[in-house]
């Protein structure tokens, strides 16, 4: 492996020169050049400068493991530097960029930013590559949700190439959508005898090696598997398994109509429900979860239901309480096997509060409401219900249309999901555009592709910042050179939201200033790419001391952080931001 000269000893000298940034006096922010550091100084100047594509060997790393990176070239003469946040952890020089390896420190729970710099023939420094590195000993702590939806016919060299591609975006667990044989019983055969291939609810052939594949070669990039299955739903040759006719819910108190979810070939079968919170069928069925652990190495259950379907009733003829069934169908899950994670979708947010307070692992929502005050507006209710957890939000994009997602909507779409502290599902053996993950009616373009790349090392890099107790607060953000609007959303503005995140402040600018609309879906396909700003002068309204300022964006430099001008003047402080394009983040110190 090659390795890199450590210069520990320049770290005194930053916090010096970043304390010294204290303006006491206001003065104008004028960027200019920064002082070249110690290790620009010492980069060879190279008369062909290309970028690198980085990756790493795990999608989360145990704290004070050994990260292993890999260039897509073999380039001498770069610079490398780890960053936690906007600080320095240690750099040196590579002598070869295709491949080294990193010690994280040990602490828990910590992103860090990567950056490759050099210097080209004109003697400029700049960024040549990134990739961003999670250090955290349970994955439900920052989950990055990924899915998959084919387990027939299935090579191993093409598992092989899914799973490395989602481990790029930095996905540390993945939900097995209809991997299952019937919904009341997910296991073909029996533990002591497994069937070696089944077909799906919709008739798709399934494969033991192909799920047990996936699950073995998820593993190796430290990246959990969660099997899919409903809380309540029987297929109509249930009671033939055992189910009693006791469990069912009815439409009406006589119970002359069973409720039933309808599907039409080549579906096997209509979905029956019954009472997620009876305790028969809560017993039933952690017998049958319990074969499928038996069989599979699956760590955790991701729990699905089909929303608010009204007033139902049970065989007793008395209301049935559906989101108190949903938290009693979590604690015996967990108490069953308190071992394996669990996460439980909360379909247009029905019945989150009991799933909040209930033994999830982390908050997950299928967005059916297509606007972008929906996110804000789930967001800020998981945070209230359960502030320890965090979101994943299954959110379709250009919803069922065909030919190639829409750029600049995926951007903004998580540009918005990320800065307000959740993740996107979305990537899988494809892009999601709708309910049914098995369809690719869409795929990404390659810009879309690396663009996105950049967008998870962000969400990844800066989880302390995004995910880790942030707390909204209001601030006043203005600008004399592009208008500026509180976070609503609001259209032909710059929208501004804040947070308070230990001793920072966090100001998010999101673009939205020639946004075509604010559906965050985009059905029309025909939401539009924001105008770049440069050297942007804002100001913001606070009493506080500041010490430092600095920024970073996915959209540039793919995402290393950046010191920014600022000047201090009572209850304001003058930034200067040297560019926004979808979104960009402040750091005020």
């Amino acid at each position: 492996m090659v390795r890199f000269r450590q210069l520990s000893w320049l770290l005194p000298a930053l916090a010096c020169l970043l304390l010294c940034q204290c303006r006491k006096e206001p003065v104008d922010p004028v960027p200019g050049p920064s002082p070249e550091s110690d290790l620009e100084s010492r980069l060879p100047v190279s008369q062909i400068l290309r970028n690198v594509s980085v990756t790493t060997d795990k999608a989360v790393y145990a704290p004070g493991s050994v990260v292993r990176f890999t260039g897509d070239r073999s380039q001498g003469g770069l610079g490398i530097r780890y960053w936690h946040l906007g600080d320095v952890v240690e750099e040196g020089l590579l002598e070869d960029s295709a491949e080294w390896t990193w010690t994280l420190p040990s602490t828990d729970f910590q992103g860090y930013m990567v950056e490759l710099i050099g210097k080209n023939a004109e003697g400029v420094v700049r960024t040549v590559g990134t990739v961003a590195v999670d250090a955290s000993s349970d994955w439900t702590r920052f989950p990055r949700y990924g899915f998959l939806s084919k387990f027939g016919n299935v090579a191993p060299s093409k598992r092989e190439s899914v799973i490395a591609n989602l481990n790029r975006y930095h996905i540390n667990g993945l939900q097995y959508y209809d991997w299952m044989y019937d919904h009341h019983h997910p296991l073909a055969g029996t533990p002591d005898n497994p069937d070696l291939d089944w077909p799906s609810i919709i008739g798709d052939l399934c494969e033991k090696d192909v799920v047990q594949g996936y699950i073995e070669e998820a593993h190796k990039y430290n990246m959990a598997s969660m099997f899919y299955d409903l809380c309540y739903g029987v297929l109509e040759w249930a009671e033939e398994d055992g189910v009693s006719p006791s469990w069912f819910i009815y439409k009406d108190s006589s119970h002359r109509n069973r409720d039933y979810h309808p599907l039409s070939a080549p579906f096997r079968s209509n979905i029956y429900l019954v009472n997620p919170g009876h305790e028969g069928w809560l017993g039933y069925f952690a017998d049958r979860v319990d074969e499928v652990y038996q069989v599979f190495d699956f760590d955790g259950f991701h729990i699905d239901q089909l929303g608010n379907r009204g007033d139902r009733y049970g065989a007793d003829g008395k209301k049935v309480d559906m989101p108190a069934g949903y938290g009693k169908f979590l604690e015996k899950m967990k108490q069953s096997r308190p071992d394996r994670k669990l996460a439980f979708n909360a379909v247009s947010r029905y019945g989150q509060a009991k799933i909040a307070a209930a033994p999830s692992d982390f908050l997950y929502n299928e967005v059916w409401t297509t606007g972008f005050s929906e996110i804000d507006k789930i967001m800020e209710e998981n945070k209230s219900l359960a502030p320890d957890k965090n979101t994943v939000l299954a959110a379709y994009m250009n919803y069922k249309q065909s030919g190639t997602f829409n750029t600049p909507a995926v951007l903004l779409a998580d540009a918005v999901i990320f800065a307000l502290g959740g993740s996107h599902l979305e990537l899988g053996e494809h892009m999601l555009s709708n309910e049914y993950f098995p369809s690719a009616n869409l795929k990404m373009s390659s810009e879309l592709s690396d663009k996105l790349v950049s967008y998870y090392d962000f969400l990844t890099g800066y989880e302390n910042l995004l995910r880790d107790g942030a707390v909204r607060i209001g601030l006043n953000v203005s600008s004399d050179d592009v208008k500026m609007a509180q976070w609503g959303p609001e259209k032909g503005s710059v929208n501004t939201v804040a947070f308070q995140v230990g001793n920072k402040l966090v100001v998010h600018l999101l673009n939205f200033e020639n946004a075509k609309h604010l559906d965050w879906r985009d059905d029309s396909m025909d939401q539009t790419k924001p105008s770049t700003h440069e050297n942007l002068d804002i100001s913001i309204r606070s009493s506080r001391d500041v010490k430092r300022v600095w920024v970073a964006s996915p959209d540039v430099d793919g995402g290393a952080p950046r010191e920014a001008s600022f000047s201090a003047s009572g209850i304001s402080v003058k930034i200067r931001v040297p560019s926004l394009t979808y979104w960009t983040m402040i750091v005020i110190e």
